[in-house]
């Protein structure tokens, strides 16, 4: 099969299963009245996802399997970190409206970086999160097909550009609060990005 040499407008419905080690667990679906839209070339989605849908044609259908090192890599315990509960802080009182176990939270270290954590615990003084992807240590296992497969408007990839540099949500809707469909591990879309 010929590879598609441009940026592909990518709208995929699909069934998404977790392995542990003893238990498969369902994760998500994405559906084809709220797909999972992405554009290729742009590292929105995990790499052996983006190969196994991108030259499928409207319609193709896919079922496939990432190993825990293709999706997220192995759980890491150096990366559940305890952070100062002043961190959390707003004008001196702790935010306990967004900050308890269990909450998904926005961080951003000193270069400015972008990532998200669960918060596993709360003291007095520390606030514990994990910083590991929800599907870390996890094989990943899809089952769908592809509701839109064509070339990228220059406005879409303008939109998924401004998107990647923390300009809203890049899913080309220009109305998020409508169209979009967020979550807490990615902008738009599904969590296996």
């Amino acid at each position: 099969m010929e590879e598609k040499k441009t940026n592909q407008y990518m709208e995929v419905a699909y069934t998404l299963y977790a392995a542990g080690e003893k238990t498969l667990e369902f994760v998500e679906e994405a559906t084809d009245e709220k797909p999972f839209q992405f554009i290729s070339g742009f590292g929105i989605t995990l790499d052996d996802f983006e190969k196994q849908v991108v030259n499928l044609e409207k319609g193709g259908t896919f079922e496939f399997k990432l190993t825990k090192e293709q999706a997220y890599g192995d759980y890491d315990e150096e990366r559940v970190v305890e952070l100062e509960r002043d961190i959390f802080s707003i004008n001196g009182r702790f935010d306990h409206e967004n900050v308890f176990v269990d909450a998904v939270l926005p961080l951003q270290n000193e270069e400015g970086q972008r990532f998200f954590g669960k918060v596993l615990e709360i003291t007095d003084s520390h606030v514990k999160i994990d910083l590991n992807h929800p599907l870390a240590g996890k094989e990943l296992s899809f089952k769908g097909h592809i509701v839109e497969n064509r070339e990228a408007t220059e406005d879409e990839i303008k939109s998924f550009i401004k998107a990647m540099n923390g300009e809203g949500c890049g899913c080309g809707c220009d109305d998020c609060e409508d169209g979009c469909h967020h979550n807490e591990n990615s902008g738009c879309g599904h969590c296996h990005h």
